[in-house]
This record gives structure tokens, C-alpha cells and sequence, in this order.
């Protein structure tokens, strides 16, 4: 018998056997419990084809005006189509092929591009209406982009058609299960396929062939290599669980298609750090990050709570219901913390709701309420000195609305308007908004008194810092080296990158971002950005490449890119012995993989560009720039990387080369720079507050020789960015030039 156990132990799957996706059907008979308390889920709602089972609109002659249109929702027999303005700025009949989700709004899909090289089991291009079904009022809506109030024209990237509506480039890696987005850049056509069309079992488990083959087996074990053959997902360690989660529940840039559940994040996704557009400064959300930003960041993350301590894996709901999910766990000594003595509401109230106060929410695509997940304690004392949000005057500020001009009152929808409106400069919101803040802060004190949490927090630091304060730049690097728990990895990462927003580097700040890039315990996104830092400061070519170049066996991809990227400079890849340049070519081809995940977008084959060029690889880097500007017409920077480019070969090439050449590059130059310009113009209207918008614009407008106009737009980028050296060079050299005598300023 021992002998017999012994032998069914060792024998078992090869180490190297793959698992394969093999579709929810197959853990049915098993996990039935667990498939019953899915179905009906957000997961398994995510995607659907369009039918009478999914179709939640109302699509028996319904309309809806929006922005002078009237467009129109039907149905013919099963099949359902929208009448409404197409990419031609035509009304046409679009097919519904798609839904998406199911609350609390639903969106319908548009396939477009169909061919015969378009497999059966394939998509083709598909596009989101913005036209959208509100499934809690029971009404259509027009889902517009935050802060555009206008219409969006065909062509415009935020049109319905544009590449911002896209679903392969926008929606489909999360909504679907063993996504592969398959486009070819070369024929423009995608040939995107899923194994399920929804978020299905192996989304979060991992392939499960291995698992139903070991399953079915009669051993007394799992096998000894690949055990039950899924990933472990309620180990004693949270993390795998919580980045099986993360990659869905992130806001973050794609580095790999390859990725499988259990595998680490950092070596597939690049993790938004807290921009100034998506996080206020102390880390509360502002824009949509999806929950793992704000996780990540919270007391609870770094005691080892995961994301099914408070929700059911299966069905997404709560586990329990109101306090209980939070007392549950909070519990010690009993009843300290959901009773008036803790939150100083009556009991019932909004206000003794433990999420009101931890995880205040915004809504997102009109009707969606989140919750913050960075359960964190309210802060009205860094409202006060900081302009930060709380979620005490999220609430009370309301208690104000009395004091407001009624015709305004109707616009103060909750808090997010208040802020939105004092953000505009309406100084009668703000002020009401800081005196609630002051009201708050001091009910806080009077409650709390010396048991208060005041402690230092990284908000502080940052603001000091964009807001050029005296001292900010030791204290930004205190924080850039503090622990966990008091400073987030992200936020560290964050730290970090404020150094590379303009004007000089401290030799300091280089410092400390050499200790994090040598330090191999720290955190992976924090790596990276030191990384970033080190490869803009000004250290000479040998250096960098001694800091740098072991970097390119780092532990995970988001390391390797950024050192291979930050190593690709001219003035170092010219500095590098044969045998480093081979280590960084190797390099740099799992850093073409990275962009080539996105090669839908321009960005992915600009940037791969840039590094050609920089390698002196020029006709690579014409190739991208113009596979760039094939995939988004409508997007700048190719044009003129590549006017700059072709400028520079018939300049040194004027001798070499075929005076027909030479020539032909030099129109080539003129025809990009003249369709450059009214794109250019175009993203500098919309965003005028951006410098480097404006400095590029003027740019472009002295090579056109409007020399006026380019002043003009580079001066305002240096009132935009005072402190940056660039822009206030680029003011002088053209003053100057305009002074010369007439007749030189062009030369």
C-alpha cells in the first residue's frame, strides 16, 4: 500500500505541461455552488451578444435629442439598431452586436471593418455609443466625456467612432476572458478573439485544463509540480489574490499580452501613479482608478486584508450587510466602533454609515456611485491647510446650500460639484466650501481632542512642492524613504516623479533615487521611477550606464523597460562597449514587445521610434513614425519627430544621396509640417493651459515662419511654466532673432 502511494505520488503531469483555457462549462459539475452564486454577476454580465435575454433599452421607438440630434433606438424582429450620426457625420442604421454590462447603466456596441480576413471566431473593430441606457431610471442618456459640453464632431477621437470609444483599445482586456486584442498595424484591421466573451472563471483561477485533468483522476493527491493546478488564491499571503484582481481593477498602461492570472503584475501593467488629473494630492480618487490605486494605499492593504474579506468572490456582493461588513473585523473592544460615541451621528443615519465616512463616493459615467477604497480616516485639518476633499464636508457642505444663489443651487448636485465649480473660480463656492472645512476640522477637535489623528501626511509634501514652497524639495525626498505603512509604495513612486515634471534635478533628489534603484527589497513601481529619475539627471554616460545596465536583468519587466529605455540615449548608447549595446539591443526587443501590446495607438510606435532614432537606426524609426501616423491620423507628434528626422538626413546626407532624394525629403518635410499644424492648434485650444502644448506650438509656428504667433504661444508657455529653462531659452533665442536686421530672421 505505502509503496503504491509512494508511486501515485510521483507520478504526475510533466513539469513543463501548459494549462489551457477551456471555458466555465467544464467547472460546472464540481463548483456548482460557486457557478449559481456567479451567474447573474457583474462578471458575468460584463459583455454579452445583443438579444432579447441581454437587451436591457428600450429599443421599440425610442429617441433621443442630444446636441441637435434626434437619434432613434429599434428593433427588427431579433436584432436591434440605433439611427444615429456615423463617422461620414452621416445618420445611418448601426447594429447593436454587443451589450455591455448591466448596472447600473448598459452601453451597446457597433462593429465596424467586418471583412473576409476577419475569421468567424473573430472581431473585427468595435465601437461604444455613447448613447447609453440608464437601468435604474429606466431612461436613454448621452454618456458624455468629463468637461465637454459641446458636440463632439466625427473625427474627433471622443466621437463615438473615434479611437477613445474603442473597444479593443479601451474596454475589452477587462470584460472579457483570455483576451487577445490582434491587431495588424499593417493592414489596420483587428482579428481580437476571447475564449469567453464575459469575465468568466479562469479570468481570476487561470486556465483551468490542467486543474480538470487532475480532477478527474483517481489519486490521492494533486500533483506534486503544478498542484491543483490553478493559482492559490487563499494562501496565508493576500497578494496573489489581490493582483489576480488588480490587473481589471487597476488604472494602469498594458506592458504585456501575455499575461495569465498569477502572474505579478509589474511584469505586465505599468501602475498610474497619482496624477494630478486622476488623484487629489493626498491620494483620495478623483478620477476613475478602478480601486487598486486607492487600495493599495489604505491600512487595511498593509495589514493583510484582501478583497474577499469583505466581498464574495462569486457573486461580488457584500459579505455582510451596512456596518457589519466593517465590524465584522472591527469588532475590538464590542460595539467601539459602530455607536454615536465613535461617529457622533444618531444610529440609522446616513452620517453612522461607516463607507460615508471611509469610503465616500463620486459618480463616474453619470449614474455610477464608487466608493473610495483607500478606507481612510477624514482629514478636514488637511482641508483646511491643503484644499483637500473630506468626506465630513462632502456631506455638510450641503448644510450651505441655502446660502447659494438659486440659480445655482440646481448645478450643486453633490460634492464633486461644489468642487468642480470653485476649481472654475467661483470664490462664493469656494469660500462656503473652506468654511465648512473649518466647521468640520473644529467638530473633529471638539469630539476627538487628543486622541485626533493628526499625523504628517505625504499631501503635504507634495503640495508644497508643485506649489514651489521653501523647503518642499527636502521634504518631498524625506518622503520618498519612509516605510510602507506611513508613506505607500505608490505614493513614494509618486514622490519620485514629481522630480521630473521641469526645471533642474537636485543632486540630492538623484541621490535618493540611486538608493531606491540599488535598493532590490524595495517596491517595484517605486524601482521604476527612480529609475526615471536617474535617467534625466546629469550624470555622465558611464555612470549611468554602471547604475543601469544590471538593471536590464531586473525582476520585472516594468524594471528591465525603464532601464533599457532610460539607457537608450544617444550620448550613452554611443559611450557603450560592443558587448553592452548587445545587451541592450536584447533588451530593447522585450521593450518593443511592451509598446507593441498597444499597437493600436500611435504613442506605442512613436515611442519605438524615438529609440530607433536614438540608435541611429534611421530607417526603423521613419518606418514607425509612419506606421504611427497611419494608425492615428488625427494624432500629433509623428509628424513632426519625422519632419525633424528627414530635416536631419538631407542635411547630412546631401552628399551620399541622390539630389532627387534629398529633395524629395525636404517636401516631405514641408507637407508633414503644414498637416501638423491645425492638429497641433487643435489639442492647444483644448488644453490652453498646457505649456508644453504651447511650447511645441510655437515650435512649429517659427518653422512655419510666423514668427509673431510663435512668440506668442512660447511666451505663454513660460508664463504656464516659469521655472522651466527650456521654454525661457526658447523666448530668448527668437526675441533675439526677431531683433536682427531685416531679412536674417529666417536663417
Amino acid at each position: 500500500m505505502a509503496i503504491g502511494v509512494l508511486a501515485d505520488y510521483f507520478t504526475g503531469l510533466p513539469i513543463d505541461a501548459q494549462a489551457e483555457y477551456i471555458g466555465r462549462q467544464s467547472c460546472v459539475r464540481c463548483h456548482q455552488k460557486e457557478v449559481e452564486a456567479y451567474t447573474g454577476s457583474d462578471h458575468h454580465r460584463a459583455m454579452a451578444v445583443a438579444t432579447p435575454e441581454t437587451v436591457l433599452g428600450d429599443f421599440d421607438d425610442a429617441t433621443l435629442e442630444h446636441d441637435g440630434l434626434i437619434s432613434r433606438m429599434f428593433r427588427r424582429d431579433d436584432r436591434y439598431f440605433v439611427h444615429t450620426e456615423g463617422e461620414d457625420g452621416q445618420m445611418q442604421d448601426f447594429e447593436v452586436k454587443y451589450v455591455f454590462g448591466h448596472d447600473p447603466l448598459q452601453q451597446y456596441m457597433v462593429e465596424f471593418d467586418r471583412d473576409a480576413t476577419v475569421a468567424p471566431h473573430e472581431v473585427a473593430r468595435v465601437q461604444v455609443l455613447r448613447i447609453s441606457w440608464d437601468t435604474h431610471q429606466r431612461k436613454w442618456f448621452y454618456l458624455r466625456p468629463p468637461d465637454v459640453a459641446e458636440k463632439l464632431e466625427p473625427g474627433d477621437p471622443l466621437h463615438w467612432t473615434g479611437i477613445a470609444q474603442r473597444w479593443q483599445t479601451m474596454c475589452a482586456d477587462c470584460h472579457s476572458t483570455n483576451l487577445f486584442r490582434g491587431f495588424d498595424h499593417e493592414a489596420l484591421t483587428y482579428h481580437t478573439t476571447f475564449s469567453e466573451i464575459d469575465v468568466s472563471c479562469e479570468a481570476c483561477h487561470g486556465p483551468a485544463s490542467l486543474h480538470v485533468e487532475l480532477a478527474s483522476r483517481r489519486s490521492f493527491f494533486w500533483d506534486r509540480h503544478h498542484g491543483n493546478g490553478l493559482i492559490q488564491l487563499k494562501g496565508d499571503d493576500p497578494e496573489p489574490q489581490i493582483q489576480a484582481c488588480a490587473p481589471c481593477h487597476s488604472r494602469r498602461g498594458l506592458l504585456s499580452q501575455q499575461y495569465v492570472p498569477g502572474d505579478d503584475f509589474c511584469n505586465h501593467f505599468q501602475l498610474e501613479l497619482l496624477r494630478q488629473d486622476i488623484y487629489f494630492a493626498d491620494g483620495q480618487v478623483l478620477d476613475e482608478n478602478y480601486v487598486y490605486g486607492s487600495f493599495i494605499q489604505s491600512r487595511m492593504y498593509h495589514k493583510g486584508i484582501r478583497c474577499t474579506d469583505c466581498h464574495d468572490p462569486h457573486s461580488l456582493k457584500l459579505k455582510h450587510p451596512g456596518n457589519a461588513t466593517c465590524t465584522s473585523c472591527h469588532q475590538h473592544p464590542a460595539g467601539k466602533y459602530d455607536t454615536p460615541a465613535h461617529h457622533h451621528h444618531p444610529v440609522g443615519t446616513v452620517g453612522a454609515e461607516c463607507v460615508n465616512c471611509h469610503m465616500p463616493s463620486r459618480t463616474y459615467m453619470d449614474v455610477d456611485h464608487r466608493r473610495d477604497h483607500s478606507l481612510r480616516i477624514p482629514r478636514p485639518d488637511l482641508s483646511v491647510s491643503l484644499g483637500t476633499p473630506n468626506a465630513c464636508s462632502g456631506c455638510h457642505v450641503h448644510d450651505r446650500l441655502t446660502q447659494v444663489d438659486s440659480e445655482k443651487q440646481s448645478q450643486l448636485v453633490d460634492y464633486a460639484a461644489w468642487q468642480s465649480l470653485a476649481e472654475q473660480g467661483d470664490q462664493e463656492i469656494a469660500r462656503l466650501i473652506a468654511e465648512t472645512d473649518q466647521w468640520c476640522d473644529d467638530a473633529c477637535q471638539q469630539w476627538y481632542g487628543s486622541q485626533r489623528n493628526r499625523e504628517p501626511h505625504f499631501a503635504e509634501g507634495l503640495i508644497a512642492f508643485r506649489r514651489q514652497e521653501p523647503g518642499a524639495v527636502q521634504q518631498l525626498l524625506r518622503l520618498a524613504q519612509q516605510p510602507n505603512l506611513q508613506v505607500p509604495a505608490i505614493a513614494r513612486a509618486t514622490v519620485l516623479d514629481e522630480f521630473l515634471t521641469g526645471g533642474q534635478m537636485p543632486s540630492v533628489a538623484v541621490q535618493v533615487a540611486l538608493d531606491r534603484v540599488a535598493d532590490e527589497s524595495e517596491d517595484s513601481v517605486v524601482r521604476a521611477a527612480a529609475i526615471r529619475v536617474v535617467a534625466n539627471a546629469p550624470l555622465a554616460p558611464r555612470a549611468m550606464i554602471r547604475h543601469l545596465l544590471p538593471l536590464l536583468r531586473g525582476p520585472t519587466r516594468q524594471i528591465r523597460y525603464e532601464a533599457a529605455v532610460g539607457l537608450t540615449q544617444n550620448a550613452i548608447y554611443s559611450e557603450m562597449t560592443a558587448s553592452q549595446r548587445n545587451q541592450l539591443d536584447q533588451a530593447l526587443l522585450e521593450v518593443q514587445d511592451s509598446l507593441m501590446a498597444s499597437n493600436d495607438r500611435a504613442g506605442a510606435h512613436l515611442s519605438w521610434a524615438g529609440l530607433c532614432e536614438q540608435r541611429g537606426q534611421w530607417a526603423a524609426a521613419q518606418q514607425a513614425y509612419e506606421t504611427a501616423i497611419r494608425v492615428e491620423p488625427q494624432q500629433v507628434g509623428a509628424r513632426s519627430n519625422l519632419a525633424a528626422l528627414l530635416e536631419q538626413l538631407a542635411s547630412q546626407q546631401a552628399n551620399a544621396v541622390d539630389a532627387n532624394v534629398t529633395q524629395q525629403r525636404l517636401e516631405r518635410v514641408k507637407q508633414l509640417r503644414a498637416e501638423e499644424l491645425p492638429l497641433l492648434r487643435r489639442d492647444a485650444q483644448l488644453l490652453p493651459d498646457n505649456a508644453l502644448l504651447q511650447y511645441r506650438l510655437g515650435l512649429l509656428t517659427y518653422l512655419n515662419e510666423d514668427f509673431d504667433a510663435a512668440l506668442s504661444h512660447l511666451q505663454r508657455a513660460v508664463e504656464l511654466e516659469p521655472d522651466h529653462l527650456e521654454y525661457q531659452q526658447a523666448v530668448e533665442l527668437l526675441q533675439e532673432r526677431m531683433s536682427e536686421p531685416s531679412g536674417t530672421t529666417g536663417n
